[in-house]
């Protein structure tokens, strides 16, 4: 079951959803706009291997705009800091962005209860498009869940302060 905006609300009160900065015009009826950090990390490895760790470069969007360019990925972050420790958490491009020929995730939309951080953004385009800081980007929304679980409290990519390229190369030792 997916929460409704005005639950999400409710649990954001209540301590059981965490989303800072909170704003509640951002809140829509099943979902929450997060927005785009101003910086971007991109690779600068010719080859991603997925067993080694990897290059990139920071690249900070202006006020005034960044271009992206097709068939380069671009790693970006929220702008606001969840956590939650009793639903699982799902990020989706806006549908505004989408229309645009912009993917604001190629496949980790996907969050763990206990995930407390940063989303990373994995950001391509089908043409050129240019990218503001700020922009309400994508959209996070909650799943209750039933069942015992243990909350995601040691991976890789919890307690993020920015973004993450891939560790991947970790699985391998």
């Amino acid at each position: 079951m997916i929460l409704s905006g005005l639950e999400i609300q409710r649990q954001v009160e209540a301590g059981h959803i965490q989303i800072d900065p909170f704003d509640a015009a951002r809140l829509n009826p099943n979902s929450y706009n997060l927005r785009l950090h101003n910086e971007l990390l991109v690779y600068t490895d010719p080859l991603l291997d997925m067993k080694k760790p990897l290059n990139t470069e920071r690249l900070i969007i202006p006020e005034d705009g960044l271009v992206l360019e097709p068939g380069r990925l671009y790693l970006g972050r929220t702008f606001e800091h969840t956590a939650t420790d009793a639903f699982v958490p799902m990020l989706e491009g806006r549908s505004s962005v989408g229309r645009l020929g912009l993917y604001v995730h190629v496949t980790a939309g996907f969050g763990d209860i206990g995930f407390s951080g940063y989303w990373t953004l994995e950001i391509q385009c089908v043409q050129p498009v240019k990218i503001y800081p700020m922009v309400e980007i994508c959209q996070i929304y909650y799943h209750r869940i039933e069942g015992d679980y243990q909350p995601y409290a040691s991976g890789k990519y919890q307690n993020n302060t920015g973004i993450q390229p891939s560790l991947l190369y970790k699985d391998f030792k």
